[in-house]
């Protein structure tokens, strides 16, 4: 196989992923709410447990009519979507699924998965900004204002596990992974879950959104398949951040008994699991005012994470 053909094969599988994961986590998410609140209408839709609310959901968007307001920057408005979800496009390609199973090896994956994802954020502050709606605006602040809380934790919990690995590549992270590295880096890796959580603006950090205060926050002017875009980009996030959490603190593809050829069974197990707890937060906790995410931050998290990396670095010290 030429080198050309092989590269395509990858990019084709990144992208088929990249269209058929987020689907399936947006409707695992519908059923998991509908079992844990009670909520008959996900349940029904098409009979059998609800199989088509996915396809009705689909449909509804689709037949929506795709308004601009006159006010708004319409450039700027309508390029908004895909500045929020190609972003997630750009990091699967190099995140690890199996010993040989990647899109592309980077040598400095985690500062590129890192910035990229930092990059999404963007299509959500320019559709506070280029909506002209107050409440959209007041999403956008928010949004920028939550760059404050988790970037910096996220950062340092990642920078502990290359520590660990000496390596910034993703699969060389993998490659040095021991097992006895999980109740060492542990801490680090629910820092770096909630941060991403927050990064999302998923539950209980969904202040950006907050449909009971400012009606859905950047997102209130967007209809149609525009809307459909921010919704598909935060289950692609939740791909992105379950995967990535699964690489970096549960040793990905790794799996019991040694059983490396299965590598992709136990990452995408992992993935699963991680993609449930997040479902099972958004149900669970009420959401946080800016302020109590700024403190969770700046006196837990931000703390939580350098102390990893000064365990880290005793770990080192000692092993060497």
């Amino acid at each position: 196989m030429s080198d050309a053909l092989e590269i395509a094969l990858r990019l084709v599988a990144v992208f088929v992923a990249f269209l058929v994961f987020p689907l399936v986590i947006g409707q695992t998410e519908h059923k998991v709410m509908a079992h844990m609140q009670g909520r008959l209408g996900p349940m029904y839709a098409g009979g059998f447990h609800g199989w088509a609310q996915l396809v009705a959901d689909g449909v509804k968007f689709a037949q929506k009519e795709d308004i601009v307001p006159a006010g708004a920057d319409r450039r700027i408005f309508q390029l908004a979507p895909a500045v929020a979800l190609l972003p997630y496009l750009l990091v699967l390609v190099a995140i690890p699924i199996g010993p040989n199973t990647v899109g592309q090896d980077l040598d400095a994956g985690i500062f590129y998965v890192l910035a990229v994802m930092g990059v999404g954020v963007l299509g959500s502050i320019m559709a506070g900004w280029a909506s002209a709606n107050k409440f959209s605006l007041l999403g956008g602040l928010r949004t920028a204002a939550q760059l404050l809380a988790y970037e910096l934790p996220m950062l340092l919990t990642a920078a502990s596990v290359a520590m660990a690995a000496g390596t910034l590549s993703l699969t060389g992270i993998l490659g040095a992974f021991h097992w006895w590295w999980v109740p060492w880096q542990i801490v680090g890796g629910v820092v770096f879950f909630v941060a991403g959580l927050a990064e999302l603006q998923r539950p209980p950090f969904d202040m950006p959104v907050a449909d009971s205060e400012i009606i859905f926050g950047a997102y209130t002017e967007y209809t149609g398949l525009r809307f459909a875009l921010f919704l598909l980009a935060e289950y692609a996030g939740i791909v992105v951040l379950c995967a990535l959490t699964s690489v970096l603190f549960l040793g990905g593809w790794h799996g019991p008994f040694g059983a490396d050829g299965l590598g992709w069974v136990w990452m995408l197990l992992k993935t699963v699991i991680l993609a449930f707890g997040v479902i099972w937060l958004r149900v669970t906790y009420p959401r946080l005012r800016e302020d109590q995410l700024q403190k969770l931050a700046w006196t837990v998290l931000i703390p939580l994470a350098l102390a990893q990396i000064a365990v880290t670095g005793v770990v080192k010290v000692v092993i060497s």
